[in-house]
């Protein structure tokens, strides 16, 4: 990843260099310039490499986000069936089981309790495992992989066994369900387009999916609840008028802006973005967050507004990359906020804001009275 200048965040574009090398490199923070550069299919998703061969062979198999056409086409269609909104909708049953049943155990636990370890883990994991056919008993195994997995975890040795482990058991279960597909994503997946995909591919798919589902929805919903909390204007706002909940969603996806950053783009010809030439073969790091307007999980927050138009936010990217999940992730997280509220209409911070505790992309705790 190139190494921003101290002066990015006041540059809609800025040129830098690529950490160990005199090979100049982009950071694009202003919101038309990142707009223009996720949606121009002259710059390559690719894995960063010096050929393209050799990015190429860095490609993680199955995982959408670092294939260009023709490949993203043909991968991202097979998977477009399961993302719709008429498939969307038919899923808010299953999810408004699961959060009933999480606020249920979360009420009988007494308070306070921590909204983290009893709602907004258990809440994504299960519906994240159900839409994929992981079998109940493992889902907890599963789970602890990915999350020991995740790339703030200092221990490098004990965060890549975990990445290993966590493919071996998605592999062992790809060749399990090649023969005994069941009726979930996955298993439509293989009846559907079996043959179209290699055993790599449909591994990697379900590492990516099952990484979206838990991980960054779980950690959009923690850090969502996060300002709801410390913004009680608002948080009484959409108790008073649950009609906003859609708008507050939206605020919430762009206020945390989960994924700082675009997968970094490759330019394979010249472009000319803004006054600014980013020649063949030079890299750019789109910021999301600064495209966004928003800061890094734990950093003073801009102003909570739960009533203003967030639609054209980039917190799921934009263009031919644009999340094919972002209708789910608004279903579970529209589903979630509502149901806590509903439940626990006087919820709030049961600890000072300065003793939360942050990673990259979530909160570690969230201990709540009502």
């Amino acid at each position: 990843m190139p190494k921003p200048l101290k002066d990015s965040d006041q540059k809609p574009l800025v040129a830098t260099v690529v950490p160990g090398t005199s090979d100049r490199a982009w950071i694009a923070n202003g919101y038309d310039e990142v707009r223009a550069i996720l949606s121009d299919d002259r710059f390559s998703t690719m894995p960063p490499a010096k050929t393209p061969e050799a990015s190429r062979r860095l490609i993680q198999p199955g995982n959408l986000l670092q294939y260009d056409p023709p490949e993203h086409t043909r991968l991202r269609r097979m998977l477009t069936g399961e993302f719709t909104l008429r498939r969307v909708r038919a899923l808010e049953p299953l999810v408004e089981g699961v959060v009933k049943d999480r606020l249920d155990a979360m009420e009988g636990a007494g308070q306070p309790v921590d909204l983290v370890a009893h709602f907004v883990w258990p809440t994504t994991s299960l519906i994240g495992c159900a839409l994929l056919g992981i079998p109940r008993d493992d889902q907890a195994e599963l789970v602890r992989h990915l999350d020991t997995n995740r790339l703030d975890n200092p221990d490098r040795e004990q965060r890549d066994m975990a990445g290993t482990a966590y493919l071996a058991y998605l592999d062992k279960l790809m060749r399990l369900k090649r023969r005994k597909p069941g009726d979930d994503l996955l298993g439509r997946l293989i009846r559907d387009h079996g043959r179209s995909l290699t055993d790599p591919e449909l591994t990697g798919t379900a590492a990516t999916l099952l990484a979206s589902f838990i991980p960054i929805t779980g950690g959009t919903l923690g850090l969502g609840l996060v300002g709801l909390l410390e913004n009680p204007d608002q948080l009484a706002l959409l108790i008073e008028r649950p009609e906003l909940i859609d708008h507050a969603v939206e605020e919430v996806i762009r206020s945390v802006t989960i994924i700082p950053h675009a997968s970094p783009r490759t330019a394979t010809q010249d472009v000319t973005i803004g006054d600014q030439v980013i020649k063949s073969g030079e890299f750019v790091a789109c910021s999301l967050l600064e495209a966004n307007g928003t800061r890094a999980p734990g950093q003073p927050q801009d102003t909570l507004d739960i009533t203003r138009d967030n639609s054209h936010h980039m917190a799921f990217g934009h263009g031919l990359h644009y999340c094919m999940g972002a209708s789910l992730a608004r279903m579970e997280l529209r589903i979630a906020i509502s149901g806590l509220l509903h439940r626990f209409p006087k919820v709030r911070l049961a600890v000072p804001r300065d003793e939360l505790r942050f990673t990259a992309r979530s909160v570690e705790s969230l201990p709540v009275a009502w």
